[in-house]
């Protein structure tokens, strides 16, 4: 049985490790999902001897990325990889919710022999078969899911029916709501024999708390589908007013 861990930080994945997990997989800003790491961490949590894969993903949101977001993302893959990344977790998908075969085959020409790994984009396509063909005729090794629902526990049935129809062609994941408690009953529901998850604490940094006046976060999460970009119609406006003193 294979323990994989999601981590935000090098200092996670250290701790991880110690702690008898696996693999991990690396991330940064967990409270969006998880985003691309830096390579900065991707280097320090090269110490520990344990597979690593690295999240690629350039912003929260969705899965359907504008041009210099996918170039990102293919500059991401190379720069992690060249750090130590032992494979890259990514998900591509159309406007409509569908796998982006002609991207996700650009990402897995950038990633090489190392590990492929479909995200839990898998949770949200409109058909999980559908999209698995796509995955399997892809090559990618394995796809992270909770079986399209709110957790991997409440979508055991699907995880389970997910690892039956690919019949060993790819591995499944299961992930998302996973604990000491529930995890190897997941495993003896789901079929499977690895599992994911996060087994978050909180740590504690007061540094920031000394003015109520000031926040450095965004409040309230937005809806599912909006993520902040530069408006620049605003940028344009204030150096227009800046020039003009105004």
């Amino acid at each position: 049985m294979i323990l994989e861990v999601c981590c935000g930080s090098a200092e996670d994945v250290w701790t991880a490790a110690g702690a008898g997990a696996d693999r991990v997989e690396l991330n940064s800003a967990l409270f969006l999902g998880g985003l691309t790491p830096s390579v900065g961490a991707m280097t320090l949590a090269r110490r520990a001897e344990l597979p690593i894969m690295a999240m690629v993903r350039p912003r929260e949101g969705g899965f359907c990325y504008t041009g210099a977001e996918f170039d990102t993302m293919l500059a991401d893959t190379r720069a992690l990889l060249a750090a130590g990344a032992d494979g890259i977790v990514f998900g591509c998908l159309h406007p409509d919710g569908t796998v982006d075969r002609a991207r996700c085959a650009a990402m897995l020409s950038a990633i090489g022999d190392r590990e492929r790994v479909f995200s839990r984009a898998i949770d949200v396509v409109p058909d999980w078969r559908a999209a698995l063909d796509v995955l399997m005729e892809l090559g990618f090794t394995r796809v992270l899911t909770s079986g399209q629902a709110a957790s991997a526990p409440a979508g055991a049935d699907t995880i389970r029916a997910m690892r039956a129809y690919a019949a060993g062609r790819i591995q499944i994941l299961p992930g998302c709501g996973v604990s000491p408690d529930n995890a190897a009953g997941l495993l003896a529901r789901t079929g499977c024999d690895q599992v994911h998850g996060s087994f978050k604490t909180w740590g504690l940094d007061v540094s920031a708390t000394h003015n109520p006046a000031v926040s450095f976060s965004g409040g309230v999460c937005p809806p599912e589908e909006r993520y902040p970009v530069t408006d620049a119609a605003a940028v344009r406006a204030a150096a227009s007013r800046l020039a003009a003193g105004s």
